[in-house]
Formats: C-alpha cells, structure tokens, sequence
C-alpha cells in the first residue's frame, strides 16, 4: 500500500494506493492550515478503509515547486512516517508539475503544466506527448501569467492551478491555447500514487537522508 501526500501550494491531496486501484483519495483546499489539517485527515482516512500505518508499505510525496511551508509539512511527514517503520518504508519524491502532467488529457501537440506560487506567480513547465503520456521538455520556471503568455507562442494545452487571472489571460489567447477541463486541472494525489508505483516497481527509491524540497528563487 502506498501513502501520497501531496501539501505543494494550498491545494492538499491525500491518496492510498494498493497497486491495482485508489482505496482512498482526498482532496481540498486549505487556508493555511496544512499543519493542523494534514495529520488528522490521514488519520480519519486509513480508519475509514480499515488500515494502520504499519500496513503502508511505501510513501510518495510531491517534491515541488511550491510553498515553502507546504512543503517542508509534506515531506516531514513522509519521512517520518518512512523512517518510524521498521524496516523503514521507501520513500519516493515526484516533483509537482509532474503530477500535474499525469492528469491531463491529450488535446494539444504540448502542455503547459501549472502551479500557484503566490504573489501573482505561477511555476510552469512545459511538456510533449511521448509514448502516450505527458514526458518533461525543459526546466520548471517561475514566471507570472503575462510573462507565461508570451512563450505560449504555439498552439498547447495548459493545466493545473488556473486562477481568474490566468483565464481572463489565457482566453484571450483562444486560438491557440487549449485550457484542459476542471475536473483535470485538479492536482490529485491518485496521480502521484500512480507514478510512485511505477518508480517503486523498478525499484527507483529515494534516500529519505538528502531528499530535499525543489525551490524555484524569485
């Protein structure tokens, strides 16, 4: 069974995961409150679906880009539910824009993956269709909606956290920009479940010793 947390911007996600389907997924908003929030909300869920941490068998957490404090509260965490088993659980970092990615469908010859960084700034990467599914085409980059809208300079799809702003800019840009739907825009732990699973089944672990948050400086 794995455990995903996902604490990257004010939208927390928390998913468990057997290897065949999602048991458990929640997903909300939070105000800040990640601290106080994240520890009972996993808790309630494994005493919904009749489980305990000692049946975890690994932990995935989303790595950034993101809130300096979110995150360092994910990955607190995840290392220490990892390293308080014994033996101690796998642990497995998948960066943000990543899961985002994962989400999206295929409407657009590349994607612009998105997540909120605050003070009107958004991390963006961008991706191409490989292989049937979304694969990483360069950095990540801060960046702010305007300054995204000039390198949207060919038709692609943009997902993940949108605000009014960024649709106010983005459907001005109608005729070349695809803005995925709703429901896929959501950044869900499921989808950093899905891809720890994958990372785990090939035995690609990470050392809960240096696995350190991804920042992007201003």
């Amino acid at each position: 069974m794995i455990l995903a947390l996902d604490t990257a911007t004010s939208f927390v996600s928390l998913a468990l995961h057997d290897g065949d389907t999602i048991i458990a997924e929640a997903s909300w908003r939070s105000r800040d409150h990640h601290t106080v929030e994240l520890a009972p909300a996993l808790d309630e869920m494994l005493r919904r679906v009749g489980l305990a941490p000692a049946d975890l068998r690994a932990v995935a957490v989303a790595l950034g880009p993101g809130s300096f404090t979110g995150l360092r509260i994910g990955l607190a965490l995840a290392k220490g539910l990892a390293l308080a088993a014994v033996p101690p659980l796998p642990l497995i970092g998948i960066p943000t824009l990543d899961i985002v990615a994962a989400a999206q469908p295929h409407l657009a010859p590349r994607l612009c993956a998105v997540a909120q960084a605050g003070r009107g700034r958004i991390n963006a990467g961008f991706y191409v269709w490989a292989g049937g599914r979304w694969q990483s085409n360069g950095g990540v980059f801060l960046t702010t909606w305007q300054e995204l809208a000039v390198r949207l300079d060919e038709p692609a799809q943009v997902g993940g956290e949108v605000d009014t702003a960024g649709r106010e800019i983005l459907a001005s840009m109608a005729g070349r920009i695809i803005l995925s739907p709703v429901a896929h825009r959501i950044r869900r732990a499921g989808f950093l479940a899905d891809l720890a699973w994958e990372r785990l089944s090939a035995g690609r672990v990470d050392n809960p010793a240096v696995l350190a948050p991804i920042y992007l400086n201003p």
